[in-house]
């Protein structure tokens, strides 16, 4: 199973290949490695909130959706997005590891002998059991 520090930007959306148009910008769909968490999501379209053009990950996690003016700025553009990704996936990782922490001290809290585990295990060893 691949993690949240595989993500990455593998290529384009072949089904919506960038292509010039009258139009005056150029759509790019890009592909992620594999499908990025309801939350990661979140957390990229909020990093990314800023970015001229815009960039939005859809719904499913699967494709960042932005566009260029002109042919010439894709480059930046998706330099600037690979960036963003890789914070993501920091801050990400960050959180789980936070959250990984404070449960962690929860329970080391009710396990010990002062704590709630503790008062428990002593009510439980004094109960009287029929024979």
């Amino acid at each position: 199973m691949k993690g949240i520090s595989d993500i990455k930007i593998i290529g384009v959306d072949e089904k919506r290949p960038p292509i010039i148009r009258k139009e005056p910008y150029i759509d790019l769909y890009l592909r992620l490695s594999h499908e990025a968490p309801s939350d990661w999501c979140e957390q990229f379209n909020k990093l990314a909130q800023r970015m001229v053009p815009q960039v939005k990950i859809d719904g499913k996690g699967i494709f960042i959706e932005t566009y260029v003016r002109e042919m010439n700025q894709v480059v930046d553009h998706f330099e600037s997005i690979k960036k963003i990704v890789l914070a993501c996936n920091n801050q990400y990782i960050e959180l789980i590891q936070q959250m990984q922490v404070a449960a962690d001290k929860k329970n080391s809290d009710l396990q010990g002998e002062g704590g709630q585990q503790g008062k428990l295990n002593a009510i439980i060893a004094n109960l009287k059991f029929d024979d």
